[in-house]
């Protein structure tokens, strides 16, 4: 069952979502060569709490940290340590906090000083799949018009998505319905109504699509060894077009064609 959410519920989720950019915007700061990954979650708690929440993540299915942080092959629910970030390096943060009983959940990859050239790419052609994904989240349209977007644009430039993890819906609860992959066929899945409340979140591969999870039960790593990346918001679905509740912006970039 999809649970659509009031107008003063997306205003909650927004709140959530302001706060929630904040310290992301901080940790992409941080995110320098030398720091070790535990700084950076221990600094998200630290923001997250003195800003009147409580980190979402943290112990979530057990999840020992408050941030996933996956860098290069790692794609998604890396687990902060002693790993020390290194130049060079793409490093994709996600996290998610509650305030007031309302979620807000978002990701982003951080190219931390000169990378590759392909890396650069792979990073920029997942940051539009996001926002090429976003554009669809209009009142009328089909779930899978969001993931076909994605779909379209990380394959024709020569990119692959991941199949086995998804987006989802989001709300009092972090995994609300419905599922939401970055794969399917324009025209299918649920009709998109105001109301409807998304966590986008295209994870795009270098490689090939297949990936395996570590010994410690959680990092996603890609099978081939090559690069992955990652970007989410909280996106509600509004009469007026789709609104991002964690973008103080809140609309479609302008440079992203669509």
């Amino acid at each position: 069952m999809i649970n659509l959410k009031t107008d003063h519920e997306i205003e909650m989720m927004a709140a959530a979502g302001r706060l929630l950019e904040s310290v992301v915007e901080r940790l992409k700061v941080a995110c320098q060569p030398g720091v070790r990954t535990g700084e950076l979650d221990r600094l998200a708690e630290r923001l997250i709490r003195s800003g009147g929440a409580r980190p979402g993540f943290l112990g979530y299915h057990g999840f020992p940290a408050s941030v996933c942080i996956s860098i290069n092959e790692e794609a998604v629910h890396g687990i902060p340590g002693r790993r020390r970030i290194a130049a060079g390096d793409i490093v994709s943060l996600d996290l998610g906090l509650v305030l007031d009983g309302f979620w807000a959940d978002m990701g982003c990859t951080v190219m931390v000083g000169r990378v590759s050239a392909e890396a650069e790419r792979l990073v920029r052609v997942t940051e539009e799949c996001l926002w090429l994904g976003i554009e669809q989240a209009r009142p009328g349209r089909r779930l899978h018009d969001i993931s076909a977007a994605i779909q379209r644009h990380a394959e024709s430039n020569g990119f692959s998505v991941i199949r086995q993890f998804v987006g989802h819906g989001i709300g009092r609860q972090m995994h609300e319905e419905p599922q939401l992959p970055n794969f399917g066929q324009p025209g299918t899945g649920p009709e998109l109504k105001p109301g409807m409340t998304l966590a986008i979140e295209p994870m795009i591969n270098q490689g090939g699509p297949d990936v395996y999870i570590k010994p410690d039960g959680w990092t996603v790593v890609t099978s081939d060894g090559l690069l992955s990346a990652y970007f989410e918001h909280t996106v509600a679905v509004t009469r007026q077009g789709p609104r991002v509740l964690t973008s103080s912006g809140g609309a479609m970039p302008k440079r992203i064609a669509v």
